[in-house]
């Protein structure tokens, strides 16, 4: 809360505040206001009588809400959207997804790819994404343009691909990125080896180094399937939690994707080290990966966010199906219903992935003095109603077309469900000659 400010930019009146500090909190009839891209104030309606602004929003039948974190994903891919369906991981990944790369990915394929992503997640609802794929220059240019929140997390292997020729290349242009989006209020780039079965262990051991130096995140695909992890047993005589543990890349700035395969012990190691664990229900359960013991590793203090994964693997990048399928998913792998309640997962599509990010000091939540990084979602419609608890209605009922108004930074990038910024039937257009060239390439290969 806080005093009533003088002139603000914006004024923003709903029916609900959920503001998810405090935890399970619902706010009815307050108002909130932005000035210079900050929550100025969060107070009763009853008390803004006396602020000017520039703009009012009055949203009666609305919940205001923070932007949505999604920690997981490669927006270039969305280019591949259902592209390989129903195929398991490493299949699905060596015989269609990698040569369908290796004969596209360029720096168009990843900006138009990207822009598509990112017009489906600010329409859905997110405000800040994790992006591991090639180009990331093309990413970081593209989301300053947009005014699109985003961790560029810089892919690194031991192998040649479109973006780079091996781990020393990948980190030298990656820390050259860093170096340019250093004052960005909206590009943040860190390390993003991308897994231990495709980076070998004295690179990762490098990388813990440089990432110690600049104390900067790592984010890394681990334990995604038991055959993963059986297989770096088989190699390295220890599990890859373990490896990333001993090679000093296990800490609280680390973010591991996935986490299907976990024992008491892994969990243990989490806890103790303050890693993230970053959640993909839809895509591990479409790829047959497995299930991430989410109940576990909350009841021991982890930090558990949430992601898409790809739209190539999900096949969508929409954080509010993901967080009923991740509430869903822990109440039939418990066999408990109450697993993870509904404020639960809510924090974790917000201030948790803000969290695992570094970026809680300004993101994930309502609070006067945070960056205005803030969602509408209209909850007046017949599949909304009635709503006895808005909070379990943006959980288990909310598909992400109720997002009216989404601002990042303090500036709208959604008003009335229609951008600001992109150009949907010229993306469209884009996309359709991709999908043309991609085909064409796949009919010709067979």
């Amino acid at each position: 809360m806080s005093a009533t400010p003088g002139r603000v930019d914006t004024l923003i009146h709903p029916r609900w505040v959920v503001p998810v500090i405090p935890h399970g909190v619902v706010l009815e009839h307050y108002s909130v206001a932005v000035s210079g891209g900050r929550i100025s104030a969060l107070l009763p309606r009853a008390d803004a009588g006396g602020i000017e602004a520039d703009e009012v929003l009055e949203l009666p039948g609305s919940a205001l809400m923070p932007g949505l974190v999604n920690c997981h994903g490669h927006a270039g891919m969305a280019l591949l959207r259902g592209y390989a369906d129903d195929e398991p991981l490493m299949p699905w990944l060596e015989n269609h997804i990698w040569p369908a790369e290796g004969a596209h990915v360029s720096e168009e394929f990843v900006g138009d790819g990207a822009e598509l992503a990112i017009a489906e997640m600010i329409r859905s609802g997110t405000t800040t994404f994790s992006d591991m794929y090639f180009f990331p220059n093309v990413v970081a240019a593209l989301c300053q343009r947009l005014g699109m929140r985003v961790q560029l997390t810089f892919p690194i292997f031991d192998f040649p691909t479109a973006w780079g020729q091996n781990a020393d290349d990948y980190i030298s242009k990656g820390l050259a990125l860093r170096d340019d989006y250093k004052h960005s209020d909206l590009v943040n780039v860190v390390f993003g080896p991308h897994a231990p079965y495709t980076v070998c262990q004295e690179n990762l051991a490098k990388i813990a180094t440089l990432a110690a130096e600049l104390d900067a995140p790592v984010h890394i695909h681990l334990h995604e399937t038991t055959g993963e992890v059986l297989a770096a047993v088989e190699e390295h005589g220890e599990r890859p939690l373990d490896s990333l543990y001993r090679l000093g890349l296990l800490g609280p700035r680390t973010q591991c994707v996935h986490m299907t395969d976990l024992g008491d012990q892994d969990i243990a190691l989490l806890a103790q080290t303050g890693a993230s664990v970053v959640h993909c229900p839809q895509s591990n359960m479409k790829l047959a990966s497995g299930t991430c013991p989410v109940s576990a590793l909350l009841a021991r203090g982890v930090n558990v966010a949430l992601g898409t994964d790809s739209a190539a693997s999900n096949n969508e990048l929409n954080l509010f199906s993901e967080m009923q399928t991740a509430a869903l998913l822990a109440k039939v792998a418990n066999l408990d219903a109450t697993s993870l309640p509904a404020a639960e997962t809510l924090a974790m599509a917000t201030i948790n992935g803000a969290r695992a990010m570094g970026l809680d000091d300004d993101i994930g939540s309502i609070e006067t003095g945070k960056v205005a990084d803030i969602i509408a979602v209209d909850l007046s419609g017949p599949e909304t109603q009635p709503v006895y608890n808005p909070l379990s209605q943006l959980v288990y009922v909310v598909n992400g077309s109720q997002v009216t108004h989404s601002w990042i930074a303090g500036e709208m990038v959604l008003r009335d469900r229609e951008l600001t910024r992109i150009d949907l039937t010229d993306l469209s257009a884009r996309a359709a000659t991709w999908q043309q060239r991609i085909t064409a390439t796949r009919d010709a290969a067979q």
